[in-house]
């Protein structure tokens, strides 16, 4: 009887050894696969960091990953809840038109007009951001004139040229040209090389948006100064006045002497009223400055198929509530319109340049103005109409 319990005994104990060593053996290979699968989701990363050159391999295991719009059908729940937690519901942001297929996270909506190297880690490209964007419209004749008006601007800013006469490595003479963005297309106009290339979400990460043209004397200008100014008083959309000289337009964009900002002037008498263009919620094309808000809008505003911009001071206006206090003139910082028509010389040689080329934007202006106008009354009837169908709708209830 001892005998037996004892055989029993030992049987009993070589199972337990036998259950210990499988407990032990599944629970090594949990951790062993566990440090498998996490070295292999970091396999691509420390491909990159490693000091090898094997690009092929690196090549072949990035080709190799499934990245693809079905990748939500293979996770599990236990995938799911480890990340966004197993009870919690999250909205899903909507797409932009078009990126349906994608996956919120990866999509970038805006981008900038930084500079970047073509080597080395992309984290590590940009030790400086420019807060600012200035852009001229240039042809090359008047190099010596942007050339002093670059200067008048900081670091801070970023200088782009837009480029009507084709002449771009021409301009390299400067060294500031160097670190520059050269945009060339013949015979253009700013708002056409606005509309194209300064999209709101291009151009996000400036504060603000210097358009100006080329024939601008800056002796007096500081665009460090003008900034603060700017901010000081409010303005979303501004401009430095202009010297009194022969070439100034209208009495709004004078330069008065003694201040720092004005809003508003006085015209002739029942000309203006209620705080509009051109007395008061105006500045010209020559030399607006935007605040990255009101050019979102402004850019909308702008029509493709006219290049000229005539016309859209008066309705700037509407990008900025209220206009008469965001809208105004700095005249601490002034500038000197010399108004030299150097882009007006590039109409056609037959018809007389010059003479085309403003009866162009006297048309331009007309056609705005009609297309502002159908597109506020079809607006304004569409709202009436909803309303009063709401209205019915209500009172049948």
């Amino acid at each position: 009887m001892t005998r037996s319990r004892g055989l029993g005994f030992s049987s009993a104990l070589r199972k337990t050894n036998v259950t210990m060593k499988m407990i032990i053996n599944a629970f090594v290979g949990v951790i062993v696969g566990f440090l498998i699968g996490f070295s292999v989701n970091k396999f691509d990363s420390s491909l990159f960091h490693s000091n090898s050159h094997n690009d092929e391999a690196v090549i072949n295991s990035l080709s190799q990953k499934p990245w693809s719009s079905a990748e939500c059908q293979n996770l599990t729940s236990t995938d799911l809840s480890r990340n966004h937690g197993a009870t919690t519901k999250r909205s899903i942001p909507r797409n932009p038109r078009g990126t349906e297929k994608l996956p919120p996270g990866i999509i970038a909506s805006e981008s900038d007009l930084y500079l970047r190297r073509l080597w080395g880690k992309p984290t590590e490209d940009l030790t400086f951001k420019q807060k600012y964007l200035v852009t001229f419209t240039v042809g090359y004749k008047q190099k010596d004139n942007i050339d002093a008006a670059v200067k008048k601007f900081s670091d801070d800013f970023t200088i782009m040229l837009f480029h009507y006469d084709g002449l771009t490595t021409e301009w390299d003479e400067f060294e500031w040209s160097k670190r520059a963005i050269h945009v060339s297309a013949p015979k253009q106009t700013k708002w056409w090389y606005a509309k194209r290339f300064l999209h709101p979400d291009i151009v996000a990460p400036y504060e603000y948006i210097f358009i100006w043209d080329e024939d601008l004397g800056l002796e007096h200008f500081n665009a460090d100064e003008y900034i603060k100014l700017v901010r000081k008083h409010g303005l979303e959309i501004s401009q430095p006045g202009l010297e009194r000289t022969k070439k100034f337009t209208w009495p709004m964009t004078r330069r008065i002497v003694g201040g720092e900002v004005h809003k508003v002037v006085e015209e002739k008498p029942g000309e203006c009223k209620d705080h509009l263009p051109p007395c008061a919620a105006f500045v010209e094309i020559q030399a607006p400055v935007f605040s990255r808000e009101a050019w979102r809008c402004v850019w909308h505003m702008i029509q493709n198929d006219l290049i000229h911009g005539w016309g859209i001071d008066f309705s700037l206006r509407r990008c900025v509530e209220p206009a008469h206090e965001k809208i105004g003139v700095v005249d601490a910082q002034w500038i000197i319109h010399q108004g030299i028509p150097t882009l007006w010389n590039q109409g056609k040689e037959r018809f007389g340049k010059k003479k085309m080329v403003r009866e162009r934007c006297v048309r331009e202006w007309g056609i705005f103005g009609n297309r502002m106008h159908d597109a506020e009354t079809n607006y304004c009837e569409a709202i009436s109409v909803n309303q009063r169908e709401s209205s019915n709708s209500s009172s049948l209830e």
